[in-house]
């Protein structure tokens, strides 16, 4: 993967943070807390901050959700009862995730949705993707990047059925679809 180009993938991800236009998206997901610390400086009077969480006043957050920072939840964003966020997650505006979620060093372009009991790990999922219920990213020990943990780069559009594994290090182009129980493993592609 040497020419890396994230408008290939995500169609606003240099628009969004121009000084990662460079970078691979495992070193991304290494970065990410420090990302979005650095974002805190620029949040408008919107967003409530709270220590290392700062939530825009349209979001909803359900109750016994646990968040730990650094996080960022934009407009319009809903977080439903018992999803679990941590070590830098950053939701651009427009997402949903249902119950039992956890999202673990992530970005979340607008619009994308993860249904219940989903797991995103340590991964960049661009605009309007949709995770149907049970679907896993997995993100520890990579093949492809020689990084101990990566797990997905998803491209605006993606569809993730129900109950579907993406192993660590998966890369999907816009607009792809994976079946319901599908396990993509694409290490040492």
């Amino acid at each position: 993967m040497s020419k890396f180009s994230w408008t290939s993938y995500i169609s606003t991800f240099v628009e969004e943070f121009p000084e990662q236009k460079g970078e691979l998206p495992w070193v991304v997901t290494e970065r990410v807390r420090e990302l979005i610390k650095q974002r805190f400086k620029a949040l408008g009077k919107d967003f409530k901050v709270t220590g290392e969480h700062a939530v825009h006043k349209s979001a909803v957050i359900e109750s016994n959700v646990v968040m730990k920072g650094p996080i960022i939840i934009g407009p319009n964003c809903f977080v439903a009862t018992g999803c679990y966020l941590r070590d830098g997650v950053f939701l651009a505006g427009g997402n949903s995730l249902g119950p039992g979620c956890e999202i673990k060093s992530s970005i979340l372009f607008p619009s994308s949705n993860l249904a219940h009991f989903n797991f995103v790990g340590d991964s960049v999922i661009g605009t309007g993707v949709n995770f149907e219920a049970g679907a896993v990213i997995a993100n520890h020990f990579n093949e492809r990047s020689g990084v101990e943990k990566f797990g997905a780069l998803i491209g605006d559009g993606c569809k993730i059925g129900a109950n579907a594994v993406l192993s660590p290090g998966t890369i999907l182009a816009p607009g792809a679809v994976v079946g319901r129980l599908q396990l993509v493993d694409q290490a040492g592609s």
